[in-house]
């Protein structure tokens, strides 16, 4: 059966079983984390809910009536990121997968985060230290799905900007949000790099133009998205679903997804020097 746009979640895991299996979802307390971690559920797996707070994943999986483990894990904060890996770790649970889901966008003005423009700080570096820090929970099989964006053909041409980390030159809301998620299709891509060999996969996605909290941070929203097809949000958590749990995709990696389908990014998204220095700089980041 072939999926596309109008595909839900629910539509894309029909039939799929992951009894016995364990799955990270960051964001998971509102959106597409959200309906991704019922999803995931609903199919058998045991959800580990990464939110800002404990409290707000724990409510999370209250409102789904799911009985998971709520983490606290605050991304533009790496001794939260840090405190959450030793978290997941402690409980002991091998991972079949991480779905790094959470984000924000199109900060309206400059903001940082240890001098680093507080997007591509937190939509990258911080679900870098997560999951490079949970590798070694990673299952042999383990699925790693990143969430990017469309967005990313927003960012320069010539790539990540790495000369302007800070964001300080030329500060535009979606160029830096675009960049952030160049950075997430590039992590994905390198990790895929490090896991050939292996049974292990990771892949980056779209997941469309969706309405949710995601927007808060953009002026006139609604008019803006009003001019674009937009997705419901069991719509949106579709493709994630289906790149982390379709049998198709078990031996699919460093790919990018949209709707359901393979894709072609931006021509720089899969530039191995550009990410190869992307996964330097961003390790000098969380060990300084």
């Amino acid at each position: 059966m072939s999926f596309g746009f109008d595909s839900t979640a629910e539509q894309v895991t029909a039939g799929i079983d992951i009894s016995g299996k364990t799955w990270l979802v960051t964001g998971s307390n509102s959106g597409l984390g959200l309906e991704s971690a019922r999803i995931l559920a609903g199919r058998g797996a045991h959800i580990i809910a990464a939110a800002r707070t404990e409290a707000k994943a724990a409510d999370a999986l209250a409102e789904l009536g799911i009985d998971g483990t709520p983490v606290a894990c605050e991304l533009s904060e790496l001794s939260s990121v840090k405190a959450a890996v030793a978290t997941i770790q402690a409980t002991g649970r091998t991972l079949d997968g991480i779905l790094a889901n959470a984000g924000i966008m199109a900060l309206p003005t400059l903001q940082q985060k240890n001098g680093i423009e507080l997007q591509l700080y937190t939509n990258h570096v911080g679900h870098f230290a997560l999951v490079t820090g949970l590798l070694g929970q990673l299952a042999e099989d383990g699925r790693i799905v990143v969430l990017s964006s469309g967005a990313h053909f927003y960012a320069r041409e010539s790539g990540l900007e790495l000369d302007n980390v800070s964001g300080e030159r030329d500060y535009h809301p979606w160029r830096m949000y675009g960049r952030s998620k160049l950075a997430n299709i590039m992590f994905a891509a390198a990790l895929a790099r490090r896991f050939e060999g292996s049974a292990r996969t990771a892949n980056s996605l779209h997941p469309g133009v969706i309405m949710t909290n995601l927007a808060r941070h953009v002026d006139n929203a609604e008019a803006m998205f009003s001019t674009m097809t937009l997705k419901t949000i069991p719509q949106g958590a579709a493709t994630q679903c289906y790149v982390a749990t379709h049998p198709d995709n078990s031996a699919v990696s460093g790919k990018y997804f949209a709707d359901c389908a393979l894709k072609k990014p931006a021509a720089v998204a899969f530039d191995a020097d550009q990410a190869e220095a992307l996964w330097r700089w961003t390790e000098s980041v969380i060990s300084a």
